[in-house]
């Protein structure tokens, strides 16, 4: 009915390395969604993977907390249930179901970012914020992106891909190969994570070793990647049939890359928006990002990452992420809001570009009917 609030479930939290980064993206997103369109419904996910309906969510985020509670709750795959279902055994106060319209996720890395929960979604026929199932799963597993990347013509640094029995089985065959066709330094890091967690920058063979053996603490896949001399470049792309990119972004970590603590704890890494580009290098970045994009199976949104040498103009894509960051100091709604789109408006659109992208599905058959030749 007219002036019916869309329920939208934000999922947060998760069992993910990047559970507390999730934790401040859905802080961010509570606070700035458009109340007078939407009904936020917050879902937090605990590390052990509870689903709680966290109602009051947004009190607890803003307080800090990082302990998540809530009332249990799962979300089935039924198309007819449309949302949340109480667990058994909640006990008193009875708790009903809950209707969802469309949900947002939230969720950085594993269990969330990689496909899994969207599985979930597009079983229980639910509208969604972001990639598809193929898309998401690309945009988490870097080594798969980089070799869909460079078939797509679209340029990566050079890498090795180093499974764990690989590893574990001949070392020094990884080593030398390493040396032969990468060199130092070089950085190592999981296959199947984001926010710079288990990556290390590697500059004696020496070290490479411990760097590997960190990387598949937190993944049965390690991505060995040539250190490529250039400026972070970010940039942030929107739409599902037809996405546009924003402005390019420079990233001057605090520290000598851009890792955890310098993405998340010390806050004195400088973002420089626009970047001070080269114009015809700040219009081939952009078109970079888009084809990318599209040759992942991107929808809704995502942050494509790039390393930049201006002086020999040579542009490398290092990664592309399906559900950036939503942080106050995070690339996505910051390169946004400077080309034209504030934080409340980015969250609207792309709930909007997630009930349109399901309504296109929704056309398509999937009942078939045979029909014997007269």
């Amino acid at each position: 009915m007219p002036g019916k609030r869309l329920r939208v479930g934000v999922i947060f939290g998760g069992r993910s390395g990047e559970h507390e980064v999730s934790l401040i993206s859905a802080r961010s997103i509570l606070r700035a969604i458009d109340t007078t369109r939407f009904e936020p419904v917050p879902i937090a996910i605990t590390r052990e993977g509870r689903w709680l309906l966290a109602k009051d969510a947004l009190r607890a985020l803003e307080a800090g907390t990082t302990c998540l509670d809530g009332i249990p709750v799962t979300l089935v795959a039924d198309p007819q249930q449309q949302g949340l279902v109480p667990m058994e055994g909640t006990g008193p106060p009875p708790v009903g179901p809950e209707p969802l319209d469309v949900v947002f996720p939230v969720l950085h890395g594993t269990f969330g970012e990689d496909g899994t929960v969207q599985g979930l979604l597009e079983l229980a026929n639910l509208p969604y914020v972001g990639a598809g199932v193929l898309g998401s799963a690309l945009g988490m597993d870097k080594a798969v992106q980089k070799a869909l990347l460079t078939h797509a013509g679209i340029p990566v640094a050079r890498h090795l891909v180093v499974r764990a029995p690989v590893w574990e089985r001949d070392p020094e065959e990884v080593m030398r190969a390493v040396a032969d066709r990468l060199g130092y330094p070089c950085f190592v890091k999981p296959a199947n994570l984001g926010s710079s967690i288990g990556i290390t920058k590697v500059k004696v063979p020496d070290a490479l070793p411990a760097a590997v053996d960190l990387a598949l603490r937190y993944d049965r896949k390690a991505l060995i990647e040539e250190a490529v001399p250039g400026r972070e470049i970010e940039v942030s792309v929107l739409g599902n049939d037809d996405p546009v990119a924003s402005v390019c972004g420079e990233i001057v970590p605090s520290r000598e890359f851009y890792d955890y603590h310098a993405k998340y704890v010390d806050g004195t890494s400088r973002l420089f928006i626009p970047a001070d580009l080269p114009a015809e290098i700040s219009r081939e970045v952009r078109r970079l990002a888009v084809a990318a994009f599209v040759a992942l199976e991107a929808e809704g949104m995502a942050r494509v990452d790039f390393f930049v040498t201006v002086e020999t103009s040579r542009i490398v894509v290092n990664e592309l992420n399906t559900i950036p960051g939503f942080t106050p100091i995070s690339m996505y709604p910051k390169l946004w809001e400077a080309s034209g789109i504030p934080y409340p408006e980015l969250i609207t659109r792309l709930i909007e570009l997630a009930i349109e992208r399901h309504r296109a599905r929704s056309q398509l058959l999937t009942t078939y009917h045979h029909r014997p030749p007269a």
